[in-house]
């Protein structure tokens, strides 16, 4: 395999009627997929040309996922765009990346494709009056470009070619063994890089790749409770959530976990093994300009707080403000040097927001390697707050708060304070609303295990928990609700 999706064709002369991939009820059998996509392939040749890039602005479903796959085969660059931002960040993003084409469910767009439409739909929609032919794209080709946020202004579009996608494709594969004999399961919107992934590694391994329309809990927990979903993708809060909904039902049948997005919390492992009894857990730690960079395997000896070691073909180096590589159990910036590594921005960010050294990459996190290689985050520098002249990683703080047994989530944020210059402030979300954890419990919590200067001053709890479209708490808004005194931050007793 040497670019995304090629092996698509083979899969389906070799089993043509196994089923490939299901979204809300409807399967494709490989056969099918196969077809589709030839056509598809053709439709969008017809529009565009060989690098041209093509805007979806699409929901979860059989029209975001053949879309992309037919651009990826063809030499097009599909760019997933989330149909959830403002009109602002929407326009903006296009202006920016000016595509030859815009597919979307509603606004401005060339093609306007309606929600829930099956494939049949997709390809009425997008059928031009003759078909083009499509161009084999080189491995060396962009063919992506995702989204995350930017910590101003518009989100980052960072730009994927098939030869970075292909090389942690074929890593994966040395270490989780997927194949024909799995059914996949991803629950999350494929504007996260997480989902897309595993719908396109799933399906040319050749396992069948379910996808949600819409993330819920016990839509996931059905399609689990049917017994054949053998892989999970998620990120740990969307996990902790379909624990919740399972009710103490077991899923005998998963037999590996993945997640990826935020450190996987310590205190969900007895509740797996009961509800997962024959799955192992992995845990990612990356980036999107990164892709990969650790790996954290249930069964290891993983130190606390570790986020695994380099993942393979990975080389992790700490280095200091000059670019002088770190000894062990020194903090400074995390440099990663892989096969896997993006392309460049398409949209925001700027080079600026990276540091280079030699061919190794950082996008700004901050940690240490230990005398063994495993990798612990300290934080990274758009979080850094400044409280009494000491420098203080808002993770490190969360990640204390959550070890608390009465905390599911937490966020560490600064107020402006005459005396600190920053005051810390703990926003938290109990894991029983009802019995929320003691101020006072919480400051001798953080007492044993953090530094004067780190321990937040103030507790709140979170009524309404904001979450990104992603799954992972959205701490710009808890920040915002704070800045405006918003009730639904109380404080704790």
């Amino acid at each position: 395999m040497t670019t995304v999706a090629a092996p698509l064709d083979a899969l389906a002369r070799e089993a043509p009627g196994a089923p490939a991939l299901t979204v809300g009820g409807t399967t494709l059998a490989r056969r099918d997929l196969a077809a589709t996509l030839k056509r598809l392939e053709g439709a969008v040749a017809a529009r565009t040309a060989p690098g041209e890039t093509v805007a979806l602005v699409l929901p979860n479903g059989f029209a975001l996922a053949l879309l992309f796959l037919a651009c990826a085969r063809t030499g097009r660059v599909a760019a997933v765009l989330d149909r959830e931002w403002t009109h602002h960040e929407r326009d903006g993003v296009l202006a920016a990346l000016a595509p030859r084409l815009v597919i979307a469910e509603e606004g401005n767009a060339d093609i306007l494709m309606p929600s829930g439409v099956g494939p049949e739909a997709v390809v009425a929609a997008l059928a031009p009056d003759g078909e083009g032919a499509p161009c084999p794209p080189r491995p060396q080709d962009a063919f992506y470009i995702g989204f995350t946020s930017g910590t101003t202004g518009l989100p980052k579009g960072y730009r994927r070619s098939h030869a970075s996608w292909v090389a942690s494709f074929e890593a994966g594969a040395r270490e989780f063994a997927i194949g024909p004999q799995d059914h996949v399961l991803a629950p999350g919107a494929f504007t996260h890089s997480l989902f897309l992934y595993a719908l396109v590694d799933g399906l040319q391994r050749g396992a069948h790749v379910t996808a949600l329309e819409r993330f819920r809990p016990r839509a996931a927990v059905e399609r689990l409770a049917a017994g054949d979903v053998s892989v999970l993708y998620g990120v740990p809060t969307q996990l902790r959530l379909v624990l919740e909904a399972a009710r103490g039902r077991r899923f005998p049948s998963v037999r590996l976990i993945l997640s990826s997005g935020a450190k996987w919390p310590a205190d969900l492992g007895a509740e797996v093994a009961r509800i997962f009894p024959g799955a192992r857990h992995a845990e990612f730690y990356g980036a999107s300009e990164l892709s990969f960079v650790a790996l954290a395997r249930s069964g290891e000896p993983v130190p606390e707080g570790s986020v695994g070691r380099p993942f393979p073909e990975v080389a992790v180096t700490i280095r200091g403000p000059d670019g002088a590589s770190l000894p062990p159990g020194r903090v400074g910036r995390i440099h990663v040097e892989s096969p896997f590594l993006f392309d460049g921005y398409a949209v925001g960010g700027g080079e600026g927001a990276l540091h280079r050294h030699g061919k190794a990459l950082s996008v700004g996190d901050h940690g240490w390697l230990d005398e063994a290689g495993w990798l612990f985050l300290a934080g990274r520098e758009g979080r850094m707050l400044v409280t009494s002249g000491v420098n203080v990683y808002a993770e490190e703080v969360e990640r204390v708060l959550e070890s608390h047994p009465g905390v599911a989530a937490a966020v560490a944020l600064g107020e402006p304070d005459r005396l600190r210059g920053t005051r810390l402030v703990a926003v938290v979300r109990p894991g029983d609303e009802a019995h929320p954890p003691a101020a006072s419990a919480l400051r001798a919590h953080c007492r044993d295990r953090l530094a004067e200067a780190k321990r937040p001053r103030r507790f709140l709890m979170a009524r309404r928990w904001p979450l990104t479209r992603s799954g992972k708490t959205d701490a710009a808004t808890l920040a915002d609700m704070l800045a405006r005194s918003d009730p639904a931050l109380e404080p704790l007793p």
